[in-house]
């Protein structure tokens, strides 16, 4: 596999692998805990990718036991970490894809009924509402503890900022969706609905 070839997930789980070593399912797990939020990434794939990168030479892996219980091993190699320090170098990247099914039901809410569009917003608020709990809790625990990478608080930091900001966002704009759509009696302009005055506004 060159470079080229190389997905962003073969970059982030070798970005993983270059913190330390991790058994398939905590690799997943850490996964889950540090990337969710910025690249999620179906089970199977994670599961799948490692083995990918063994079979490059990009990480190799190795089986222990504890107990009876078998466990694969995986960890960089110099090859690896070459890879990942160009891959570093390279320019940029490409921006945010917000991929988000309750926004498109949104802006097709008029093929439906009110009592719909308002049961989507009151959803995605309580989504924003758990997703901020969650940032809280993590950043309290970075607060306190700084973490179990402490070494590495500083750039967790910068990508930990972005996101409980852009939860806040999505909170502030489904409360005022809500508020919006509390004066409509339905969804067309028939029945009510009406351009928000603000909805175009920088301020």
């Amino acid at each position: 596999m060159t470079a080229r070839e190389l997905t962003t997930t073969s970059y982030a789980i070798l970005s993983l692998l270059g913190v330390r070593s991790w058994t398939t399912y905590e690799l997943k797990q850490q996964m889950d805990r540090s990337l969710r939020s910025m690249w999620p990434r179906a089970a199977s794939v994670l599961y799948e990718e490692p083995k990918r990168l063994v079979e490059r030479g990009l990480a190799r892996s190795r089986v222990e036991y504890t107990g009876r219980r078998r466990s694969t091993v995986y960890e960089i190699t110099p090859q690896g970490r070459e890879a990942l320090r160009a891959w570093l170098d390279e320019p940029g990247g490409a921006g945010p894809v917000l991929e988000f099914e309750a926004l498109v039901k949104v802006a097709f809410a008029d093929h439906g009924g009110l009592a719909q569009l308002r049961a989507t917003l009151r959803e995605i608020r309580a989504d924003a509402e758990g997703r901020l709990a969650v940032t809280a809790d993590r950043m309290t625990e970075y607060e306190a503890t700084r973490g179990p990478y402490p070494d590495r608080l500083p750039v967790i930091a910068l990508t930990a900022r972005l996101l409980r900001e852009q939860n806040e966002l999505l909170l502030r704009w489904a409360q005022w969706a809500e508020a919006e759509v509390a004066t409509w009696t339905g969804v067309t302009p028939e029945t009510g609905a009406r351009v928000p005055p603000d909805a175009f506004s920088n301020g």
